[in-house]
C-alpha cells in the first residue's frame, strides 16, 4: 500500500520497459507480450489477459452499468466510457 503514495513501480517489463507497482501487475501485463489470454468469456468466445478484463467485459452480457451520468442518467459498463459521455454531455 506504501508504495502507491511514494508512486514506486520496482517491477519492469523487460520486453518494454513498463513498470509497475506489483509484482501481479506485471505478470499480468506480460502475458500481452506473450499474446497469452487464458481468460474466455463463455457467453461470446472472446479472451482475455487478464481476470479484471473479463469482469467487465461481461458486463456487456449482463447489461451492467455501474458507472452513471449525474446529469441525464445513462449508465455504462466502463468508468472511460462515463467520462467521455460526459464531455459531451
Amino acid at each position: 500500500h506504501q508504495l502507491i503514495h511514494k508512486g514506486e513501480k520496482p517491477y519492469k517489463c523487460v520486453d518494454c520497459g513498463k513498470s509497475f507497482m506489483l509484482n501481479c501487475y506485471l505478470l499480468s501485463h506480460q502475458r500481452t507480450h506473450a499474446e497469452e489470454k487464458p481468460f474466455p468469456c463463455t457467453t461470446g468466445g472472446k479472451h482475455f489477459s487478464c481476470r479484471s478484463s473479463i469482469s467487465v467485459h461481461q458486463r456487456i452480457h449482463t447489461g451492467e452499468g455501474p458507472y452513471a451520468c449525474s446529469h441525464c442518467g445513462n449508465s455504462f459498463h466502463q468508468g472511460d466510457h462515463l467520462r467521455k459521455h460526459q464531455q459531451a454531455c
